[in-house]
Protein backbone atom coordinates (compact mmCIF):
# COMPACT_ATOMS: atom_id res chain seq x y z
CA UNK A 1 0.00 0.00 0.00
CA UNK A 2 2.57 2.44 0.93
CA UNK A 3 4.27 1.02 -2.45
CA UNK A 4 1.50 2.54 -4.77
CA UNK A 5 1.42 5.98 -2.65
CA UNK A 6 4.75 6.53 -3.31
CA UNK A 7 4.32 5.76 -7.27
CA UNK A 8 1.10 7.82 -7.25
CA UNK A 9 3.17 10.73 -5.81
CA UNK A 10 6.37 10.70 -7.83
CA UNK A 11 4.27 9.99 -11.29
CA UNK A 12 2.30 13.52 -9.92
CA UNK A 13 5.20 14.88 -10.00
CA UNK A 14 7.06 14.37 -12.43
CA UNK A 15 3.48 15.14 -14.58
CA UNK A 16 3.82 18.71 -13.14
CA UNK A 17 7.20 19.37 -13.93
CA UNK A 18 6.42 18.54 -17.42
CA UNK A 19 3.18 20.62 -17.75
CA UNK A 20 5.75 23.72 -16.33
CA UNK A 21 8.31 23.34 -18.71
CA UNK A 22 5.79 23.40 -21.59
CA UNK A 23 4.07 26.46 -20.02
CA UNK A 24 7.21 28.48 -19.68
CA UNK A 25 8.22 27.92 -23.26
CA UNK A 26 5.31 29.22 -24.80
CA UNK A 27 4.81 32.32 -22.19
CA UNK A 28 6.88 35.70 -23.35
CA UNK A 29 8.46 37.46 -20.01
CA UNK A 30 6.96 41.38 -20.44
CA UNK A 31 9.88 43.05 -18.55
CA UNK A 32 12.33 40.92 -21.30
CA UNK A 33 10.25 42.20 -24.59
CA UNK A 34 9.54 45.82 -23.58
CA UNK A 35 13.53 46.35 -22.39
CA UNK A 36 14.17 49.64 -24.92
CA UNK A 37 17.19 49.50 -27.26
CA UNK A 38 20.52 51.60 -26.63
CA UNK A 39 20.49 55.17 -27.29
CA UNK A 40 23.17 54.78 -29.62
CA UNK A 41 21.11 52.13 -31.56
CA UNK A 42 17.93 54.39 -31.38
CA UNK A 43 19.22 57.08 -32.85
CA UNK A 44 21.47 55.45 -35.69
CA UNK A 45 17.80 53.70 -36.62
CA UNK A 46 16.34 57.10 -35.92
CA UNK A 47 18.25 59.51 -38.01
CA UNK A 48 21.49 57.57 -39.12
CA UNK A 49 22.62 55.76 -42.11
CA UNK A 50 20.60 53.22 -41.93
CA UNK A 51 17.47 55.10 -41.27
CA UNK A 52 17.32 56.63 -44.44
CA UNK A 53 16.83 60.41 -43.34
CA UNK A 54 18.35 62.75 -45.07
CA UNK A 55 19.13 66.31 -44.16
CA UNK A 56 19.02 68.01 -47.49
CA UNK A 57 15.49 67.99 -47.87
CA UNK A 58 13.06 69.31 -45.60
CA UNK A 59 10.39 67.65 -43.56
CA UNK A 60 6.85 67.71 -46.39
CA UNK A 61 9.22 67.50 -49.87
CA UNK A 62 6.72 67.79 -52.39
CA UNK A 63 3.95 68.67 -49.81
CA UNK A 64 2.51 71.48 -47.76
CA UNK A 65 5.04 74.30 -46.40
CA UNK A 66 6.98 73.41 -43.01
CA UNK A 67 5.45 76.28 -40.34
CA UNK A 68 8.37 77.49 -38.19
CA UNK A 69 7.23 78.86 -35.17
CA UNK A 70 9.59 81.27 -33.37
CA UNK A 71 10.09 83.27 -30.17
CA UNK A 72 12.94 85.14 -28.85
CA UNK A 73 13.90 85.88 -25.28
CA UNK A 74 15.84 89.32 -24.64
CA UNK A 75 18.87 88.69 -22.69
CA UNK A 76 20.35 91.99 -22.29
CA UNK A 77 19.35 94.82 -24.85
CA UNK A 78 21.97 98.29 -24.98
CA UNK A 79 24.53 100.17 -27.17
CA UNK A 80 22.04 102.16 -28.80
CA UNK A 81 24.24 104.29 -31.18
CA UNK A 82 23.15 107.51 -33.02
CA UNK A 83 26.15 108.24 -35.49
CA UNK A 84 25.81 104.31 -36.57
CA UNK A 85 22.35 104.42 -36.46
CA UNK A 86 21.83 100.89 -35.06
CA UNK A 87 21.73 98.82 -31.35
CA UNK A 88 23.24 95.53 -30.17
CA UNK A 89 21.24 92.94 -28.57
CA UNK A 90 21.81 89.46 -26.66
CA UNK A 91 18.68 86.83 -27.54
CA UNK A 92 17.73 83.08 -26.98
CA UNK A 93 16.77 82.51 -30.75
CA UNK A 94 13.85 79.42 -30.67
CA UNK A 95 12.54 77.56 -33.65
CA UNK A 96 9.57 75.18 -33.74
CA UNK A 97 8.48 72.75 -36.30
CA UNK A 98 7.24 69.09 -37.02
CA UNK A 99 9.70 66.81 -38.86
CA UNK A 100 7.40 63.39 -39.27
CA UNK A 101 10.67 61.61 -40.49
CA UNK A 102 11.67 61.73 -36.41
CA UNK A 103 8.54 60.79 -35.02
CA UNK A 104 9.46 57.56 -32.54
CA UNK A 105 7.57 55.01 -30.48
CA UNK A 106 10.42 52.76 -29.31
CA UNK A 107 11.68 55.15 -27.00
CA UNK A 108 10.07 55.28 -23.88
CA UNK A 109 11.06 59.46 -23.40
CA UNK A 110 8.57 61.82 -24.28
CA UNK A 111 11.20 64.14 -25.21
CA UNK A 112 15.26 63.67 -26.43
CA UNK A 113 17.81 66.46 -25.44
CA UNK A 114 20.56 65.53 -27.95
CA UNK A 115 24.24 67.03 -28.17
CA UNK A 116 24.62 70.10 -30.23
CA UNK A 117 26.67 68.37 -32.61
CA UNK A 118 23.48 66.36 -34.07
CA UNK A 119 22.35 69.19 -35.73
CA UNK A 120 23.83 68.58 -39.02
CA UNK A 121 22.05 65.35 -38.95
CA UNK A 122 19.08 67.17 -39.39
CA UNK A 123 17.09 69.75 -41.56
CA UNK A 124 17.12 73.13 -40.01
CA UNK A 125 15.24 76.15 -41.67
CA UNK A 126 17.46 78.58 -42.98
CA UNK A 127 16.49 81.87 -40.87
CA UNK A 128 18.52 85.26 -41.29
CA UNK A 129 18.01 88.43 -39.81
CA UNK A 130 17.16 90.85 -42.78
CA UNK A 131 18.70 94.23 -40.88
CA UNK A 132 21.49 92.62 -39.05
CA UNK A 133 24.83 94.29 -39.28
CA UNK A 134 26.81 91.93 -37.29
CA UNK A 135 26.33 88.96 -35.17
CA UNK A 136 28.43 86.29 -33.37
CA UNK A 137 27.79 82.97 -31.53
CA UNK A 138 28.62 82.38 -28.28
CA UNK A 139 31.00 78.88 -27.78
CA UNK A 140 32.13 79.25 -23.75
CA UNK A 141 32.14 77.08 -22.10
CA UNK A 142 30.17 75.18 -25.17
CA UNK A 143 28.42 75.93 -28.04
CA UNK A 144 24.96 77.60 -26.11
CA UNK A 145 22.88 75.44 -28.61
CA UNK A 146 20.13 73.31 -27.72
CA UNK A 147 18.38 70.71 -29.85
CA UNK A 148 15.07 68.60 -28.53
CA UNK A 149 12.95 65.97 -30.30
CA UNK A 150 9.87 65.13 -29.25
CA UNK A 151 7.89 61.71 -29.96
CA UNK A 152 5.24 63.34 -32.58
CA UNK A 153 8.15 64.33 -34.35
CA UNK A 154 8.35 68.24 -33.23
CA UNK A 155 11.75 69.50 -33.57
CA UNK A 156 12.89 72.29 -30.89
CA UNK A 157 15.95 74.09 -31.71
CA UNK A 158 17.32 77.14 -29.48
CA UNK A 159 20.51 79.03 -30.01
CA UNK A 160 22.09 82.24 -28.50
CA UNK A 161 23.25 84.90 -30.15
CA UNK A 162 24.90 88.50 -30.05
CA UNK A 163 23.12 90.82 -32.95
CA UNK A 164 24.19 94.36 -34.23
CA UNK A 165 21.02 95.08 -35.99
CA UNK A 166 20.13 98.75 -38.01
CA UNK A 167 17.99 101.07 -36.54
CA UNK A 168 16.95 104.25 -38.78
CA UNK A 169 16.36 106.76 -36.43
CA UNK A 170 14.75 110.56 -36.57
CA UNK A 171 16.46 112.45 -34.26
CA UNK A 172 14.70 116.22 -34.58
CA UNK A 173 13.46 116.14 -30.87
CA UNK A 174 16.79 114.65 -30.00
CA UNK A 175 17.74 114.48 -26.73
CA UNK A 176 13.92 114.31 -25.91
CA UNK A 177 12.89 111.73 -29.11
CA UNK A 178 11.14 108.08 -28.95
CA UNK A 179 12.54 105.46 -31.96
CA UNK A 180 11.16 102.62 -33.02
CA UNK A 181 13.60 99.58 -33.95
CA UNK A 182 12.64 96.63 -35.55
CA UNK A 183 14.18 92.76 -35.88
CA UNK A 184 13.17 91.39 -39.10
CA UNK A 185 13.18 87.13 -39.34
CA UNK A 186 13.72 85.77 -42.89
CA UNK A 187 13.47 82.87 -44.97
CA UNK A 188 17.01 82.97 -47.39
CA UNK A 189 16.49 80.17 -49.52
CA UNK A 190 12.80 78.83 -49.04
CA UNK A 191 9.95 80.29 -50.73
CA UNK A 192 6.72 80.51 -49.04
CA UNK A 193 5.50 77.54 -50.84
CA UNK A 194 8.08 75.33 -48.87
CA UNK A 195 8.72 77.33 -45.15
CA UNK A 196 6.64 80.17 -43.61
CA UNK A 197 7.70 81.53 -40.22
CA UNK A 198 4.91 82.75 -37.58
CA UNK A 199 5.07 84.01 -33.99
CA UNK A 200 4.65 81.64 -30.85
CA UNK A 201 0.95 82.41 -29.80
CA UNK A 202 1.83 83.33 -26.26
CA UNK A 203 4.80 84.86 -25.24
CA UNK A 204 6.50 85.32 -28.66
CA UNK A 205 8.91 88.16 -27.40
CA UNK A 206 9.74 88.13 -23.72
CA UNK A 207 12.46 89.85 -21.72
CA UNK A 208 14.73 89.70 -18.66
CA UNK A 209 13.11 90.41 -15.23
CA UNK A 210 16.11 92.62 -14.78
CA UNK A 211 16.96 94.36 -18.18
CA UNK A 212 17.76 98.18 -17.87
CA UNK A 213 19.25 100.49 -20.66
CA UNK A 214 21.47 103.28 -19.65
CA UNK A 215 19.36 106.00 -21.92
CA UNK A 216 16.47 104.51 -22.72
CA UNK A 217 13.49 103.00 -21.41
CA UNK A 218 12.32 99.65 -23.57
CA UNK A 219 8.25 99.97 -23.30
CA UNK A 220 6.43 96.53 -22.63
CA UNK A 221 4.51 96.53 -25.82
CA UNK A 222 5.97 95.05 -28.90
CA UNK A 223 4.69 95.53 -32.43
CA UNK A 224 4.60 91.43 -34.24
CA UNK A 225 4.11 91.87 -37.34
CA UNK A 226 4.76 90.04 -40.39
CA UNK A 227 6.96 91.64 -43.31
CA UNK A 228 6.88 89.37 -46.49
CA UNK A 229 9.48 90.19 -49.00
CA UNK A 230 9.45 90.10 -52.88
CA UNK A 231 12.20 89.45 -54.79
CA UNK A 232 12.63 88.34 -58.29
CA UNK A 233 13.66 84.79 -57.24
CA UNK A 234 10.50 84.71 -55.41
CA UNK A 235 7.97 85.36 -52.45
CA UNK A 236 9.60 84.64 -49.24
CA UNK A 237 8.20 84.60 -46.04
CA UNK A 238 9.32 86.96 -43.27
CA UNK A 239 8.30 88.20 -39.66
CA UNK A 240 9.23 91.34 -37.63
CA UNK A 241 9.18 92.78 -34.04
CA UNK A 242 9.03 96.03 -32.91
CA UNK A 243 11.17 98.07 -30.11
CA UNK A 244 9.36 100.95 -28.67
CA UNK A 245 12.11 103.26 -26.96
CA UNK A 246 11.76 106.07 -25.21
CA UNK A 247 14.98 108.15 -24.35
CA UNK A 248 15.46 109.26 -20.66
CA UNK A 249 17.08 112.98 -20.85
CA UNK A 250 19.04 113.34 -17.27
CA UNK A 251 22.05 112.64 -19.03
CA UNK A 252 21.67 115.53 -21.51
CA UNK A 253 19.78 118.16 -18.99
CA UNK A 254 23.21 117.41 -16.69
CA UNK A 255 25.57 117.75 -19.03
CA UNK A 256 24.15 120.16 -21.95
CA UNK A 257 21.03 122.24 -21.03
CA UNK A 258 22.78 123.02 -17.59
CA UNK A 259 25.75 124.18 -18.27
CA UNK A 260 24.46 126.11 -21.22
CA UNK A 261 22.03 127.72 -19.22
CA UNK A 262 24.38 128.78 -16.41
CA UNK A 263 26.46 130.22 -19.50
CA UNK A 264 23.83 132.79 -20.88
CA UNK A 265 22.87 133.81 -17.05
CA UNK A 266 26.85 134.48 -16.45
CA UNK A 267 26.86 137.10 -19.66
CA UNK A 268 24.25 139.02 -17.92
CA UNK A 269 26.52 139.65 -15.02
CA UNK A 270 27.79 142.18 -17.85
CA UNK A 271 24.88 144.40 -17.60
CA UNK A 272 25.96 144.67 -13.68
CA UNK A 273 29.63 146.01 -13.86
CA UNK A 274 30.80 149.17 -14.20
CA UNK A 275 30.82 150.10 -18.40
CA UNK A 276 34.11 151.97 -17.38
CA UNK A 277 35.54 148.26 -17.02
CA UNK A 278 35.96 147.70 -20.52
CA UNK A 279 38.67 144.57 -20.24
CA UNK A 280 35.94 142.82 -17.72
CA UNK A 281 32.85 143.46 -19.62
CA UNK A 282 34.74 142.39 -23.12
CA UNK A 283 36.90 139.59 -21.69
CA UNK A 284 33.49 137.84 -19.92
CA UNK A 285 31.85 138.51 -23.03
CA UNK A 286 34.36 136.67 -25.08
CA UNK A 287 34.69 134.20 -22.28
CA UNK A 288 30.95 133.20 -22.59
CA UNK A 289 30.86 133.34 -25.90
CA UNK A 290 33.84 131.06 -26.39
CA UNK A 291 32.41 128.19 -24.14
CA UNK A 292 29.06 128.28 -25.52
CA UNK A 293 30.97 127.26 -29.26
CA UNK A 294 32.70 124.58 -27.38
CA UNK A 295 29.34 123.57 -25.58
CA UNK A 296 27.79 123.28 -28.84
CA UNK A 297 30.61 121.43 -30.65
CA UNK A 298 30.47 118.64 -28.18
CA UNK A 299 26.84 118.64 -28.34
CA UNK A 300 27.08 117.54 -32.25
CA UNK A 301 30.15 114.93 -31.85
CA UNK A 302 28.46 111.73 -30.70
CA UNK A 303 25.45 112.56 -33.60
CA UNK A 304 25.25 111.76 -36.88
CA UNK A 305 25.52 114.37 -39.82
CA UNK A 306 21.89 114.66 -40.59
CA UNK A 307 20.73 117.76 -42.80
CA UNK A 308 17.71 118.58 -40.52
CA UNK A 309 17.73 120.98 -37.65
CA UNK A 310 17.71 119.01 -34.13
CA UNK A 311 16.05 119.91 -31.19
CA UNK A 312 19.61 120.32 -28.84
CA UNK A 313 20.91 122.29 -32.00
CA UNK A 314 17.87 125.09 -31.70
CA UNK A 315 18.53 125.26 -27.77
CA UNK A 316 22.17 125.87 -28.53
CA UNK A 317 21.66 128.12 -31.30
CA UNK A 318 19.53 129.90 -29.04
CA UNK A 319 21.82 130.03 -26.31
CA UNK A 320 24.86 131.26 -27.87
CA UNK A 321 22.73 134.12 -29.73
CA UNK A 322 22.13 135.71 -26.17
CA UNK A 323 25.57 135.54 -25.26
CA UNK A 324 26.48 137.15 -28.14
CA UNK A 325 24.34 139.81 -28.01
CA UNK A 326 25.04 140.26 -24.64
CA UNK A 327 29.20 140.81 -26.02
CA UNK A 328 26.77 143.13 -28.65
CA UNK A 329 25.37 145.02 -25.93
CA UNK A 330 28.23 146.52 -24.69
CA UNK A 331 29.46 147.45 -27.45
CA UNK A 332 26.65 149.62 -27.66
CA UNK A 333 26.73 150.58 -24.30
CA UNK A 334 30.59 151.78 -25.18
CA UNK A 335 29.72 153.69 -27.88
CA UNK A 336 27.31 155.33 -26.99
CA UNK A 337 28.74 156.96 -23.69
CA UNK A 338 31.63 158.02 -25.72
CA UNK A 339 29.27 160.05 -28.40
CA UNK A 340 29.88 163.05 -26.49
CA UNK A 341 33.58 163.16 -27.69
CA UNK A 342 32.24 162.38 -30.74
CA UNK A 343 30.29 165.44 -30.85
CA UNK A 344 32.54 168.04 -29.59
CA UNK A 345 35.04 166.98 -32.34
CA UNK A 346 32.20 167.69 -34.95
CA UNK A 347 31.36 171.07 -33.72
CA UNK A 348 34.88 171.90 -33.23
CA UNK A 349 35.02 171.30 -36.51
CA UNK A 350 31.99 172.65 -38.36
CA UNK A 351 33.13 175.74 -36.55
CA UNK A 352 36.49 175.56 -38.22
CA UNK A 353 34.43 175.06 -41.51
CA UNK A 354 32.12 177.96 -40.99
CA UNK A 355 35.00 180.20 -40.38
CA UNK A 356 36.59 179.73 -43.03
CA UNK A 357 33.43 180.20 -45.29
CA UNK A 358 32.87 183.34 -43.85
CA UNK A 359 36.54 184.12 -44.97
CA UNK A 360 36.55 183.32 -48.43
CA UNK A 361 32.93 185.30 -48.67
CA UNK A 362 34.91 188.68 -47.10
CA UNK A 363 37.18 187.68 -49.26
CA UNK A 364 35.26 187.10 -52.64
CA UNK A 365 33.09 190.47 -52.06
CA UNK A 366 36.53 192.78 -51.69
CA UNK A 367 38.01 191.29 -54.87
CA UNK A 368 35.04 191.66 -56.58
CA UNK A 369 34.50 195.34 -55.68
CA UNK A 370 37.82 195.69 -57.01
CA UNK A 371 37.59 194.31 -60.01
CA UNK A 372 33.79 195.08 -60.91
CA UNK A 373 35.06 196.95 -63.59
CA UNK A 374 37.67 195.03 -65.57
CA UNK A 375 36.30 191.76 -65.37
CA UNK A 376 35.68 190.02 -69.07
CA UNK A 377 32.33 187.61 -69.46
CA UNK A 378 35.28 184.96 -69.19
CA UNK A 379 36.48 185.49 -66.00
CA UNK A 380 33.22 185.93 -64.55
CA UNK A 381 32.02 182.75 -65.53
CA UNK A 382 35.28 181.02 -64.22
CA UNK A 383 34.90 182.89 -60.63
CA UNK A 384 31.12 181.55 -61.17
CA UNK A 385 32.27 178.36 -61.56
CA UNK A 386 34.90 178.00 -58.65
CA UNK A 387 32.30 179.53 -56.43
CA UNK A 388 29.47 176.81 -57.40
CA UNK A 389 32.12 173.99 -56.37
CA UNK A 390 32.91 175.53 -53.27
CA UNK A 391 29.15 175.84 -52.34
CA UNK A 392 28.47 172.22 -53.50
CA UNK A 393 31.42 171.31 -51.49
CA UNK A 394 30.77 172.97 -48.42
CA UNK A 395 26.38 171.27 -49.16
CA UNK A 396 27.69 168.12 -49.16
CA UNK A 397 29.51 168.63 -45.96
CA UNK A 398 27.21 169.94 -43.98
CA UNK A 399 24.76 166.63 -45.40
CA UNK A 400 27.27 165.02 -43.57
CA UNK A 401 27.56 166.79 -40.51
CA UNK A 402 23.79 166.71 -40.77
CA UNK A 403 23.88 162.75 -40.83
CA UNK A 404 25.80 163.03 -37.30
CA UNK A 405 22.84 165.52 -35.80
CA UNK A 406 24.34 168.65 -36.54
CA UNK A 407 23.19 171.53 -38.93
CA UNK A 408 24.65 174.60 -40.09
CA UNK A 409 22.46 177.67 -39.07
CA UNK A 410 22.78 180.99 -40.21
CA UNK A 411 24.61 182.06 -37.09
CA UNK A 412 27.40 179.36 -37.05
CA UNK A 413 25.99 177.81 -34.42
CA UNK A 414 25.40 173.85 -34.51
CA UNK A 415 22.07 172.69 -33.71
CA UNK A 416 20.13 169.79 -33.25
CA UNK A 417 18.34 167.82 -35.57
CA UNK A 418 15.43 165.23 -34.78
CA UNK A 419 18.30 162.56 -35.22
CA UNK A 420 18.56 159.55 -31.88
CA UNK A 421 21.85 160.18 -30.88
CA UNK A 422 21.73 164.06 -30.35
CA UNK A 423 17.75 164.22 -30.46
CA UNK A 424 17.31 166.05 -26.77
CA UNK A 425 20.44 168.05 -26.80
CA UNK A 426 19.83 172.11 -26.77
CA UNK A 427 22.21 174.57 -27.87
CA UNK A 428 24.78 175.80 -25.55
CA UNK A 429 25.58 172.81 -23.06
CA UNK A 430 28.70 172.64 -21.19
CA UNK A 431 31.16 169.83 -21.63
CA UNK A 432 30.07 168.42 -17.98
CA UNK A 433 26.34 168.24 -19.04
CA UNK A 434 26.56 166.69 -22.19
CA UNK A 435 28.73 164.27 -21.53
CA UNK A 436 26.30 163.36 -18.52
CA UNK A 437 23.78 163.25 -20.70
CA UNK A 438 25.09 160.83 -23.09
CA UNK A 439 26.50 158.33 -19.90
CA UNK A 440 22.78 158.22 -18.93
CA UNK A 441 21.98 156.92 -22.10
CA UNK A 442 24.64 154.32 -21.72
CA UNK A 443 23.45 153.52 -18.62
CA UNK A 444 19.96 153.17 -19.35
CA UNK A 445 20.83 150.70 -21.91
CA UNK A 446 22.46 148.49 -19.46
CA UNK A 447 19.04 149.12 -17.22
CA UNK A 448 17.03 148.01 -20.12
CA UNK A 449 19.18 144.73 -21.16
CA UNK A 450 18.97 144.02 -17.06
CA UNK A 451 15.10 143.23 -17.63
CA UNK A 452 14.64 142.37 -21.56
CA UNK A 453 17.48 139.54 -21.62
CA UNK A 454 16.03 137.71 -18.70
CA UNK A 455 12.69 137.87 -20.16
CA UNK A 456 13.42 137.24 -23.40
CA UNK A 457 15.49 134.01 -22.42
CA UNK A 458 12.00 133.05 -19.81
CA UNK A 459 9.88 133.54 -23.00
CA UNK A 460 11.89 130.84 -25.28
CA UNK A 461 12.52 128.07 -22.35
CA UNK A 462 8.79 128.19 -22.58
CA UNK A 463 7.87 128.14 -25.69
CA UNK A 464 10.98 125.19 -26.24
CA UNK A 465 10.04 123.21 -23.68
CA UNK A 466 5.83 123.31 -24.68
CA UNK A 467 7.07 122.59 -27.92
CA UNK A 468 8.87 119.14 -27.86
CA UNK A 469 7.73 118.39 -24.37
CA UNK A 470 4.00 118.40 -25.35
CA UNK A 471 3.10 119.03 -29.06
CA UNK A 472 6.24 117.36 -30.50
CA UNK A 473 6.16 114.49 -28.05
CA UNK A 474 2.73 113.75 -28.55
CA UNK A 475 2.62 114.12 -32.45
CA UNK A 476 5.79 111.68 -32.05
CA UNK A 477 3.72 109.29 -30.36
CA UNK A 478 0.62 109.34 -32.18
CA UNK A 479 3.27 108.23 -35.31
CA UNK A 480 4.83 105.41 -33.40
Amino acid sequence: MLFYIVCLLWTSSVIFLQCRSVLCKDMKLPSRAAKPPSPSDFLDKLMGRTSGYDARIRPNFKGPPVNVTCNIFINSFGSITETTMDYRLNVFLRQQWNDPRLAYKEYPDDSLDLDPSMLDSIWKPDLFFANEKGANFHEVTTDNKLLRIFQNGNVLYSIRLTLTLSCPMDLKNFPMDSQKCTMQLESFGYTMNDLIFEWLDVGAVQVADDLTLPQFVLKEEKGLGYCTKHYNTGKFTCIEVKFYLERQMGYYLIQMYIPSLLTVILSWVSFWINMDAAPARVGLGITTVLTMTTQSSGSRASLPKVSYVKAIDIWMAVCLLFVFAALLEYAAVNFVSRQHKEFFRLRKKLKEQQRQRTQASGDTKAKGKNTAGNNTPHGNTAHQCAACAREEELVQQGLLFQSFGLALSAESAPEMDATPVFADLPPGLGFYDIRRRFVDRAKRIDTIARAVFPMSFLMFNVLYWLTYKVLRHEDLLAKL
